[in-house]
This record gives C-alpha cells, sequence and structure tokens, in this order.
C-alpha cells in the first residue's frame, strides 16, 4: 500500500502548478508579471515545472520604471534568454511623456504609483486577459484580501468587496469584454516557504538578495541605496555596509537590512528568526498611508 505523503513544499508547488495549468486552460492571452525578484523568480520557476517539456506558453512581462536594481535587470534578461521565454518590456518613462504625466518629487521621488499606468496600457495593448502576479497574502494586509483569481474591471480597477468566492479547486475565470484577471499562483505561500523552496530547487537569484558591501545613507532608520535616483541631501552620511535584500522594488523605495547572509541556509535562518514582514521592514512606499497598497491596488496596481 503507497503510504506516501507529500510535504508542505510539494503540496504548495502542486497547487500553485495547478493554478498556472488552469490559468493556460481558461484564459486566452495569459502574462506572467515579471520584475526580477524572488517571488517572480520562483514562479517562473513553477511555469516551468507546469508545462514541461514545452516552453512556458505566456510571455513575461516587465513594467520597468527606470529606477530598477541593475543586478535585477541583468538577471531578468539573462534567464528569458535561459529559459527561451519571449520577454515584453515597458517603461514608465514612455508612459510619462505620452500622458504627461506629472512625476513625484522629493528624497525619494518613486514611480510606484505610475507604473500602473503603464501596466494597464501593457494590458490594453497585447489584450491580455490574466496577468500571473507573484503576491503573497503574508505580505501586506490588502493583499491577504485578495483570491487566488481576482477579477479588475474594464477600468483596472480592484473592488474588494466584489471578490468571487473559491471553493475548494475551483476557480472562476469568466470574465466581461474589456476585464481581466489577475492571478496569484503563490498566495498561500509564506516568505520562509520562498526561500525554503528556492534552497530545494537551487533556483538562481539575483547577488543583491545576499550580504554584499554597498554605499547606503540612513533614513527613518533604514538604509536606502545610494544611486542616482534619489537626493542625497546636506544632512546625510553616506557609509559602506554589509547589506542585503528581502525585496526587490525600486531603487527609491526599497530599503536593505544589515546582514551576513550569504548562502542560502544563512538566508533561511535568519528569516527564521525575523518577526517582521519584508514589505514591513523595507518598502518605504507603503508607509506613505496606512492604506497605500490597498489605494494602489484599487487604480490597478499589481
Amino acid at each position: 500500500m503507497n503510504t506516501y505523503q507529500p510535504d508542505y513544499l510539494e503540496q504548495l508547488e502542486a497547487e500553485s502548478i495547478y493554478i498556472m495549468r488552469e490559468v493556460a486552460a481558461q484564459f486566452e492571452k495569459p502574462a506572467l508579471l515579471f520584475s526580477g525578484g524572488k517571488d517572480s523568480i520562483t514562479l517562473v520557476h513553477l511555469a516551468i515545472k507546469a508545462f514541461a517539456p514545452m516552453k512556458i506558453p505566456f510571455p513575461l512581462v516587465h513594467i520597468d520604471t527606470g529606477h530598477n536594481f541593475p543586478e535585477a535587470l541583468r538577471f531578468r534578461d539573462e534567464l528569458a534568454e535561459n529559459i527561451g521565454a519571449e520577454l515584453i518590456i515597458r517603461k514608465v518613462e514612455d508612459t510619462i511623456k505620452a500622458k504627461n504625466l506629472t512625476e513625484p518629487k522629493g528624497k525619494f521621488a518613486s514611480r510606484n504609483w505610475l507604473q500602473t499606468h503603464t501596466l494597464l496600457d501593457t494590458i490594453e495593448e497585447f489584450r491580455f486577459d490574466a496577468c500571473i502576479g507573484g503576491a503573497r497574502r503574508d505580505e501586506e494586509k490588502a493583499r491577504a484580501k485578495e483570491r487566488f483569481f481576482s477579477v479588475r474591471d474594464e477600468f483596472g480597477q480592484w473592488d474588494p468587496k466584489l471578490q468571487r468566492p473559491e471553493l475548494w479547486n475551483i476557480y472562476n475565470g469568466r470574465i466581461n469584454k474589456g476585464e481581466n484577471v489577475r492571478v496569484f499562483p503563490i498566495s498561500n505561500w509564506t516568505e520562509l516557504d520562498v526561500w525554503n523552496y528556492i534552497k530545494r530547487e537551487n533556483i538562481g537569484l539575483p547577488p543583491i538578495y545576499f550580504a554584499h558591501d554597498r554605499e547606503v545613507i540612513e533614513h527613518e532608520g533604514q538604509w536606502i541605496a545610494v544611486s542616482d535616483f534619489i537626493r542625497i541631501d546636506e544632512n546625510d552620511t553616506v557609509v559602506s555596509k554589509k547589506v542585503r535584500y528581502r525585496t526587490v522594488g525600486d531603487m527609491t523605495c526599497t530599503a536593505a537590512v544589515e546582514s551576513h547572509a550569504g548562502t542560502l541556509d544563512e538566508v533561511v535562518a535568519e528569516i527564521t528568526a525575523s518577526r517582521i514582514s519584508e514589505r514591513g521592514e523595507t518598502r518605504i512606499d507603503d508607509k506613505v498611508t496606512e492604506a497605500a497598497m490597498e489605494d494602489r491596488k484599487k487604480g490597478g496596481y499589481f
């Protein structure tokens, strides 16, 4: 008698692969939103497993704000080339010029709000009816309100009060013309789950996820990388710190954490001991208002 029981990572993997295949079955033009971060890299790995030996049946789409970490961009290009995936890049800079948008000002002038315009234009340009994203419920309270299949209206907007029920493993991808669905296959994963899976599967990552020396400035207890995208004031002191990144967003809104974790084992041990979520510890843009993420999502954000 077969008594084999999959472990929790195998169960999470199976659920995510099932959702990936449901997307391919239910939608005509899906896409995978790719940032070069660990969660979207994990999604690509899951997609490869879901559709092997075929290539993944949808493109990788990156909304490039122009404020990205160079290491993440290099990894993005190398990964797409290595797996033979179509890579679609659309730039927020082009949207700003085309729509005459007002760019945020200030010390950490983030384009996070503006990339929603570029994303919605890209969805319309390619007529994507489903966009796969790497959001997880443990990251932020607004993301905990999402279903696996999260419907956006014809304007790209999300209403948290109009979420479809998802009973067992039945997902409803039916949409009206002009609507689209955001799909989150790793919703049930935690940050630690992702790192344990990366370790088990030996998944490559950009080097900024591991401890390295970087010039930073201190801002409200957080370490922000020195770059061309932030304003260095006379009161700022540039110091060299050994840091790593728990999450990879723009250089203008993502803080580093002091760390000596240079291996996957050391990162897993560090995350296990942490009592603060990655976004709670390192994302400046989530601290603008109490409902900053939810406001962005209602407007069409990832």
